[in-house]
C-alpha cells in the first residue's frame, strides 16, 4: 500500500514566499534603524567620524538598588579619526543619559 503525497498548491507557495520576504524586509529595516539610532548617540558622545556601526545585541537591565530600568547596547564600530576598531557597551539609564565603555584597538 503506497501513501499518496499531495503537492503544496501554487497559491500556498506564493503566500509563503511573500510572508518570508516581508519578514526579511522587516528584519533588515529594524536592524538599519537600530544602527542609525546608535550612530546618532555616538555622534552626541563625541565620536564624529565613525563607520561600520554594528549593534551586536540590546539588553534590558534594571538597577537592583533603585529598581529603575535601562538598556545596554553591545556595539562594534570603526573610528575613522583614530583608525581603530572599537567594541564595547553603550548604557542608557532611566533618565535617558548615555554612558560608554569602549575598547579601541
Amino acid at each position: 500500500m503506497e501513501n499518496e503525497v499531495r503537492k503544496i498548491p501554487k497559491k500556498s507557495k506564493i503566500i509563503i514566499l511573500i510572508l518570508a520576504l516581508i519578514a526579511i524586509i522587516c528584519f533588515l529595516l529594524l536592524t538599519y534603524l537600530k544602527e542609525l539610532k546608535v550612530t546618532g548617540i555616538l555622534n552626541s558622545l563625541g565620536y564624529k567620524q565613525i563607520s561600520n556601526v554594528t549593534v551586536i545585541n540590546k539588553l534590558s537591565v534594571e538597577n537592583k538598588e533603585t529598581r529603575r530600568k535601562g538598556s545596554v547596547y553591545k556595539i562594534l564600530f570603526y573610528n575613522d579619526k583614530t583608525n581603530q576598531e572599537c567594541i564595547g557597551f553603550l548604557h542608557k539609564d532611566s533618565s535617558n543619559q548615555y554612558y560608554e565603555d569602549f575598547d579601541c584597538k
